[in-house]
């Protein structure tokens, strides 16, 4: 057991491969994958539905930004960190974690215990 168990995580990752991958590590995290989201409109509603412990936002959805749902988790109080291969946030979120692809178990787990910290 470790102290993300059960931690219900929105993933929002529009490419299915990757998305997969962070699925497995969230998994062996004995996290509670919520999604994924591979589309703008997917996540938004997600995130609005509530009951999410944490997020994780791929910038980039097929040519849409997750800002949207970004201001959506602020707003509802819901911690969440960027995912990215570009390496910056979108403007506004300046304090917001980001993880660098391809994902790498460590720094999910890093990011995440600085998110619940």
């Amino acid at each position: 057991m470790t102290a993300l168990e059960g931690l219900r995580v929105l993933v929002v990752e529009d490419e299915p491969i990757v998305a997969m991958c962070l699925e497995d590590i969230l998994d062996g995290l004995g996290c509670v994958t919520i999604g994924p989201a591979s589309r703008l409109a997917d996540g938004l509603a997600l995130a609005q539905a509530g009951g999410l412990d944490a997020a994780i936002l791929d910038i980039n959805l097929g040519g849409e930004r997750s800002t949207r749902i970004a201001e959506a988790l602020r707003g509802g109080g819901v911690p969440f960190a960027f995912a990215s291969g570009y390496g910056a946030v979108p403007e506004g979120f300046e304090n917001q974690p980001l993880i660098e692809k391809p994902y790498r178990e460590a720094d999910i787990q890093a990011a995440l215990v600085r998110l619940l910290g």
